[in-house]
C-alpha cells in the first residue's frame, strides 16, 4: 500500500509539473516554478504539493496564489491524466529547501575561500 501511494505520488508530481509549465497562463506565475514534492494521502482525497519559486518573496506569494486559483483546472487535468478512482484535492506550498542549499553552498564555499587566504599569509 505505501509502495503504491509512493507511485501515485511520483506520478502527481511529474504530471503538475507538465500541467504548470504548460498548462497555466496565469502572468503571476514566474518561469521558474519547481514541484520539488508531493504526498497523497492513504485515501487518495488530498495532496500535499512542495514547489520551489525562484524569486523574490512577492514572486513567490504570487507564485502560490495564482496555483491555489488555478486548482480546480490542475486537479481536473490531473484527472484526465491519470486513471484514479479520487482525484486528489491540491493544496499547494512553498518548498524553500533549494534556496536554503544554495545559501548553505554559498557559506561552505566563502569559509574554503577564506581558510585557503589564511592559509596563504601563514
Amino acid at each position: 500500500m505505501v509502495d503504491r501511494i509512493a507511485r501515485i505520488s511520483e506520478e502527481v508530481k511529474r504530471e503538475l509539473s507538465e500541467i504548470i509549465r504548460s498548462g497555466i497562463k496565469d502572468p503571476r506565475l514566474p518561469g521558474m516554478v519547481s514541484v520539488t514534492g508531493v504526498n497523497v494521502t492513504k485515501d487518495l482525497r488530498y495532496a500535499k504539493v512542495y514547489i520551489s519559486v525562484l524569486g523574490t518573496q512577492e514572486d513567490k506569494k504570487n507564485a502560490l496564489s495564482a496555483l491555489k486559483s488555478a486548482a480546480g483546472f490542475i486537479r481536473r487535468e490531473v484527472g484526465h491524466r491519470i486513471q484514479l478512482r479520487y482525484t486528489p484535492e491540491m493544496q499547494f506550498e512553498l518548498d524553500n529547501s533549494i534556496e536554503h542549499g544554495i545559501y548553505m553552498s554559498k557559506l561552505i564555499n566563502e569559509t574554503v575561500k577564506n581558510d585557503e587566504h589564511k592559509q596563504e599569509l601563514e
